[in-house]
């Protein structure tokens, strides 16, 4: 029962922070505040949204996606980063249950999450939103002694210097927010997982911008924004990567 617990309101509050993230993200994008006073409305009509219509993932269902004032639909990336960040956050706690891990986990894909769809929106991840969940990322790894924040620091080096390796050749063709990204994840990961992470990332967003090729979505030189690939990534190796290292007889270092 407390893991089924952990699980259902891991879901939750990750359906909530999606809602929010989404807001900070576009209202950043827009200049506008996402603090104080300012309420959520309508992007077509500019109506003040009332309490049933900011549930997360129901009020858009339950209103076919349009606003129920003007008719106009609600952005389908609202109702994305809701579901996700359900789903990465429920599968995480029911990953890894009630714990250091649980924690460190929601924690860490939530940082993710965030960036991720700051990235989406502006094409930026803000090298402070990357860099500040670094100290409870250690806060969460200290119990695991000195090893485990070896690992943490060998982790954050090891993702800011491969990307910033592909910055620095790559001649600017990727920004540095991706490099704090990964360097502020390595940190909660450690150094094997972040290993996996960007692996696997590279080839989420690989085979993700082939399928677009092929669909004609994008064009040969469009830019992609590499965050929520790194984020999908990530969320990989929290869910498999201990299982693929210990295949090859490697452990994933605590609390993993």
């Amino acid at each position: 029962m407390p893991a089924l617990f952990f699980t259902l309101f891991s879901a939750v509050l990750g359906a909530v922070m999606g809602s929010f993230f989404n807001v900070v993200a576009e209202r950043g994008a827009q200049g506008r505040s996402w603090w104080g006073r300012e309420r959520s409305r309508c992007a077509s009509c500019g109506r003040v949204l009332e309490p049933p219509e900011l549930i997360p993932v129901v009020s858009f269902l339950l209103q076919g996606g349009r606003c129920r004032s003007c008719g106009e639909a609600i952005p389908r990336l609202c109702l994305c980063a809701e579901a996700a960040c359900a789903l990465g956050a429920g599968l995480l706690a029911w990953r890894w249950g009630v714990g250091w891990a649980g924690l460190l986990s929601l924690a860490l894909f939530l940082s993710l999450a965030l960036n991720s769809l700051t990235d989406l929106h502006s094409g930026y991840i803000y090298d402070l939103a990357a860099l500040l969940p670094v100290l409870p990322f250690v806060l969460l790894r200290s119990p695991g002694g000195l090893s485990s924040l070896f690992d943490g620091a060998l982790g954050g080096l090891l993702g800011f210097f491969v990307i910033a390796a592909i910055i620095v050749v790559s001649r600017g063709g990727m920004g540095w927010g991706d490099a704090f990204l990964m360097a502020g994840c390595g940190v909660g990961l450690g150094w094997r997982l972040t290993a996996l992470a960007l692996y696997l990332g590279f080839m989420v967003g690989g085979f993700s911008a082939l399928g677009l090729l092929a669909m004609k979505k994008v064009g040969r030189k469009t830019a992609l924004p590499l965050g929520p690939f790194l984020a999908v990534g990530a969320l990989l190796a929290l869910l498999w990567g201990p299982s693929i290292l210990g295949y090859w007889g490697w452990s994933a270092g605590w609390p993993w």
